[in-house]
């Protein structure tokens, strides 16, 4: 009796033992992995917090009150909202704003992908030309915006001589309402084309060589091969372009604007966020500054969602 019983006490006791242990092993590590992840994830979301997060609700409850320039707030509900409905200059400056966007992120997008294209190619000096295109993007634009101030100045400007030297008359770029909004998205166009013609450039990195050469010995020219082969595997590219560039052309620019045009002439360069900045800092209404900037962000908010949808069908299509 005492030789059958003790093996199946040394079997058993030990094997029920061990899977314990192993168990609360493995509860520990992940639990030092939450916590390992925890210290990491915390600068970032304690900054989030502190400068995106609590601004963001601030400014959402600033808009229902009225802010009088002795710092006294009075509740006025959706009265600033029911402002803004009816402000003119408000749906003017939307109205720029939107025709803004529409040329801005077009012109960016197939110029930032021609260079992306080009800078792709093996050519002697191609490393100093994407520095050289990328150097606008990390100059501040206040000093982009005094640079080509003087370069499209009337008299002056390096434009409007080359221009005469030419034999045509030079225009006034900045001074006339036809050509100043066009004048500030070239410049933005030129300043920001560097930045998304790098991230055109990562993607088209990714696109596996081998998909290129099946396509050389089936005979397809340069066409045939981006039509079938790069925009296709582009696309989850191309859509974050096309969301970050969107929400850059909406919520920047506004030193760009201050510095070249000051939102002139006759309003012809005041979009949403100038506006906004010129009621909260120009004439003290930060109250009703901020029921715009509210509905500024839903409006990005709405087009992200979109962008995003339409990313994740792309992705789908792709994987399939």
């Amino acid at each position: 009796m005492s030789e059958t019983v003790a093996p199946e006490t040394r079997t058993h006791a030990p094997g029920g033992a061990q899977p314990r242990r192993r168990e609360r092993r493995g509860l520990s590590r992940k639990h030092r992995e939450w916590v390992a992840a925890g210290l990491f994830l915390a600068p970032d979301v304690v900054g989030l917090l502190i400068f995106v997060a609590v601004p963001m609700v601030l400014s959402i409850a600033l808009g229902f009150f009225q802010v009088s320039g002795f710092g006294s707030y009075t509740w006025v509900g959706l009265g600033n909202y029911e402002r803004m409905m009816n402000d003119p200059l408000f749906w003017d400056s939307m109205r720029i704003t939107g025709l803004y966007v529409v040329v801005l992120v077009p012109v960016l997008f197939c110029v930032s992908l021609g260079l992306g294209l080009l800078i792709k190619q093996k050519l002697p000096g191609m490393a100093v030309y994407r520095t050289a295109l990328f150097l606008p993007y990390v100059i501040s634009l206040v000093v982009v915006g005094l640079l080509w101030k003087f370069m499209l100045d009337d008299q002056v400007g390096v434009v409007n001589r080359a221009l005469r030297s030419l034999g045509m008359e030079g225009e006034s770029w900045l001074g006339d309402p036809k050509f100043a909004l066009f004048s500030v998205i070239a410049v933005m166009v030129w300043v920001m084309m560097g930045y998304y013609m790098i991230i055109f450039l990562a993607g088209l990195q990714d696109i596996p060589a081998e998909y290129y050469e099946a396509a050389r010995i089936d005979g397809a020219g340069p066409w045939s091969t981006f039509r079938n082969i790069t925009w296709p595997l582009l696309r989850p590219t191309s859509f974050f372009v096309l969301l970050m560039s969107t929400v850059a052309a909406i919520t920047g620019g506004l030193d760009l604007i201050f510095v070249l045009t000051n939102g002139g002439p006759a309003n012809g360069t005041s979009l949403a966020i100038f506006y906004i900045y010129q009621q909260a800092f120009g004439f003290g209404e930060y109250g009703y500054a901020s029921a715009m900037g509210s509905f500024l962000v839903l409006i990005m908010v709405a087009f992200s969602a979109v962008i995003f949808a339409v990313t994740r069908g792309g992705r789908f299509d792709n994987d399939s």
